[in-house]
């Protein structure tokens, strides 16, 4: 009779982990990708903006519309330089999901490969077994045979 695999609750807890770390690890891609694509936005309306102000300069400009262009321009790199510094946490948020991500994976990997050897090793243990039950029903069925040779 083959036992069952005595690690097999440690294993769904290793199947769990990963499951998590792997739904984890989507969302941090995602969070990832959007932080990237709102710098990209702002940079790219930055360069608009900047690319308004010298053809409002070029056609002439007052002094007071010059002064709120580059204080438009200025709150817009600041913008930029926080978001630079979220693409950067996020980055390193990912990472460190993909760190995860990968632990558990050579966790389960483990386990799988620890419960193959425990169905391989009941698989032979059983087949010795019915050797075995083979080998003594060979033995008494000979044993009768002699037996009854001799009483003949």
């Amino acid at each position: 009779m083959i036992k069952p695999f005595s690690l097999q609750p440690l294993k769904n807890l290793a199947e769990h982990q990963n499951e998590s770390a792997t739904r984890k690890l989507g969302q941090l891609n995602r969070q990832q990708q959007d932080t990237q694509q709102k710098l990209d936005m702002l940079r790219e309306y930055r360069k608009d903006y900047q690319n308004r102000l010298q053809e409002a300069t070029q056609g002439g400009m007052d002094p007071a519309g010059l002064c709120n262009f580059q204080q438009f321009i200025n709150k817009l790199d600041e913008a930029i330089s926080q978001q630079i510094k979220a693409v950067e946490k996020s980055k390193i948020s990912t990472q460190t999901g993909r760190d995860e991500f990968s632990i558990t994976q050579r966790k389960l990997k483990s386990f799988d490969t620890l419960q193959q050897r425990h169905i391989e090793a009941q698989r032979a243990a059983s087949g010795k077994y019915e050797q075995k039950m083979q080998d003594e029903h060979s033995s008494l069925s000979t044993a009768r045979k002699m037996a009854e040779e001799q009483n003949r």
